[in-house]
């Protein structure tokens, strides 16, 4: 007990140190937990032996993640990305292990020993690579979502690797015995006896069926059992018990892909896409984030700790210039393969540099590739750390890419928009502080809206209070088919900027002549601009509430509440007819202060409006009088 308590302190106050200190730095936190392993391993010597078991304990944060990805990933969104999943993720695989087979054979390896150092390297780290995207705000992004794609590939193309690795086993090399004797005998799958799965032994078609199985009640299990289960628990009243069947799905998922021979990580992502449109999604990720960011940190620290430094320092020219051709090789492939996927500029940069390192399945690849003497051991232990090396460079790849974002001089990072899976009879572009009100009230009428937006932090914003909306500029003519605006009844154009909205009034009004448009209006000007446009409805930002203003002076200088509310809705009421009439007399393009019939029209209105709330108040005062009397 005591030896846990030590490594637990050891651990957490190397992280506690070392990541805010990353992150004042503008590091990141994935840097910073490298760094603090590799503080308390090769330099001070803190950690022993359990490093490589924490390892593969801290890798179920990797479960974790692609558990949240996946709930915010529909099923629809899924199939969209088929291309690039099947294309891209397949393409990148495929010439990343050709180029680094052939890196390996001209170095003097065996055919076989390539081929399998090529497919070990050619697959990056999931961890390193969703946590930086993420913490940047990079996910949502085209390269964002191409590099998750690869990811998500790499992830799928582990299962038919680990199959393929015992075919080059007959090609073992000759290993030396403690004897002398020579031997090419393998230690098999590695799989040990007496472990469990539900595979073992079966003819390939049986083998398809249990998987099949395993999925389809992964699939139907998120569809029907999650609803009946987490009403029973709410049932229950406590609190923590959420938490413990978030973990009890995550868990649960991972033992049965592991029993049927498939990756944790793939099912868990499977789970999530099911769940994504369930009503408890926010609840799982409420839950499941803690344990997610804790189990990814103690993975990276393991990383840094788990440092051979003696291999290191034997050889570190040579290793480190392994690690960067690693990367500078996959960094082409990379590179030439996002170009063909249509990838430009700063996407195909991220893209590029993210992926270029190898991954945490490389220790897995290669580790089974050992066992069935596929790889000398000498050259795996090298490899192995050829791979830490590479991940840890990441980081800084990424620091390279913030610095070229900045050199290319673009005014914003474009998003590729998501798609589209709903239609409702309101819909709204812009989910500021203006169309976030416009949203609230009418969805807690029963109406259901579709909310559209071009800014990123924006939508994500409201998607973590649960508001969905949908990332795209509303002012592109297929992204409003997409939400239905030809079966729509209502448009509401809640855009912050003045052009766009008449840009967006106009289209709309000609490409649907009978919808309703509600429109925001910055000014007086713009209001006029609206009305040419065709917009049925229009509501200035600020007229509605300096109403109220003025309406909380009057009751504050002697009116009643209901006098003050009177002359209000009087004012409002020949203010809107005002407008209209106004209207006729404005010319665009001309200010206001240089149209001297639109000034003069303006007098006679505002004189207007003072004779009328001055009326009507005198016919109060004359009623209350009589009253007295």
């Amino acid at each position: 007990m005591e030896e846990f308590f030590y490594q637990a302190t050891v651990y957490l106050a190397a992280a506690v140190i070392a990541v805010p200190l990353a992150a004042r730095l503008g590091l990141g936190s994935v840097l910073g937990y490298l760094a603090a392993g590799i503080a308390i391993g090769p330099v001070l010597g803190l950690t022993g032996t359990e490093t490589e078991d924490l390892r593969h304990f801290a890798e179920f944060g990797v479960v974790m993640m692609l558990f949240l990805i996946g709930l915010e990933l529909e099923p629809r969104a899924l199939w969209a990305m088929r291309d690039k999943l099947i294309g891209l993720g397949g393409m990148q695989v495929a010439a990343s292990t050709i180029v680094l087979m052939g890196a390996a054979a001209a170095m003097g390896q065996p055919w076989h020993v390539s081929l399998a150092v090529g497919l070990a390297l050619s697959l990056s780290s999931t961890a390193i690579v969703l946590q930086t995207l993420s913490e940047k705000g990079l996910m949502q992004t085209g390269g964002g979502r191409s590099a998750f794609s690869v990811l998500l590939t790499q992830d799928i193309a582990v299962i038919p690797i680990l199959a393929f690795l015992p075919l080059l086993g007959t090609y073992a090399i000759p290993q030396f015995a403690a004897d002398g004797s020579i031997s090419r005998e393998g230690v098999g799958h590695g799989g040990g006896h007496g472990s469990l799965s539900l595979v073992d032994g079966l003819p390939g078609w049986a083998v398809a069926l249990v998987t099949l199985a395993a999925i389809a009640f992964i699939i139907l299990a998120g569809i029907y059992f999650t609803r009946p289960l987490f009403r029973f628990i709410y049932a229950s009243k406590l609190r923590e018990m959420y938490t413990a069947v978030a973990l009890m799905i995550v868990v649960g998922i991972s033992f049965l892909m592991t029993l049927v021979g498939l990756s944790p990580a793939l099912g868990a992502f499977l789970a999530g896409v099911v769940l994504a449109n369930s009503e408890f999604r926010h609840e799982l990720e409420s839950d499941l984030n803690p344990f997610k960011g804790l189990l990814l940190g103690l993975f990276f620290i393991t990383v840094g700790a788990g440092i051979d430094y003696q291999l290191f320092l034997a050889d570190p020219g040579d290793l480190i210039g392994l690690a960067l051709l690693v990367i500078v090789a996959k960094g082409a492939v990379l590179f030439a393969v996002g170009r063909a996927f249509g990838l430009r500029r700063r996407g195909l940069w991220l893209f590029t540099l993210s992926l270029a390192q190898a991954g945490e399945f490389g220790f897995v690849l290669l580790a089974f590739s050992t066992q069935l003497n596929v790889v000398p051991a000498a050259l795996s232990e090298k490899l192995l750390l050829v791979i830490a090396l590479s991940m840890l460079i990441t980081p800084l790849l990424f620091i390279i890419y913030d610095l070229l974002s900045k050199r290319m001089g673009e005014a914003r990072q474009e998003h590729e928009p998501d798609v589209i899976d709903e239609e409702g009879p309101v819909i709204i572009a812009g989910i500021g502080r203006f169309g976030q009100i416009v949203n609230r009230l009418v969805q807690a009428s029963g109406f259901k809206t579709v909310v559209l937006d071009h800014d990123m932090e924006a939508v994500q914003l409201m998607r973590r209070f649960g508001v969905k909306s949908f990332l795209g500029d509303p002012t592109r003519p297929e992204l409003l088919k997409a939400a239905g605006i030809a079966k729509a009844k209502v448009f509401v154009v809640a855009l912050d900027d003045p052009e766009r909205v008449v840009q967006m009034v106009t289209y709309v009004r000609r490409a649907y002549p009978d919808l309703h448009i509600i429109a925001r209006a910055k000014d007086r000007n713009h209001v006029y601009e609206l009305y040419q446009a065709g917009a049925d409805d229009i509501v200035r930002e600020l007229f509605d509430s300096s109403i109220r203003a003025g309406r909380y002076v009057l009751e504050n200088v002697g009116l009643s509440e209901y006098e003050a509310a009177q002359a209000a809705q009087t004012f409002y009421n020949h203010d809107r007819a005002n407008l209209r009439d106004l209207a006729e007399h404005w010319i665009p393009g001309t200010p206001a202060s240089q149209n001297p019939a639109y000034i003069e029209r303006a007098r006679e209105l505002e004189k207007a409006i003072e004779s009328a709330i001055f009326e009507m108040a005198e016919r109060k005062r004359k009623k209350s009088s009589e009253a007295a009397e």
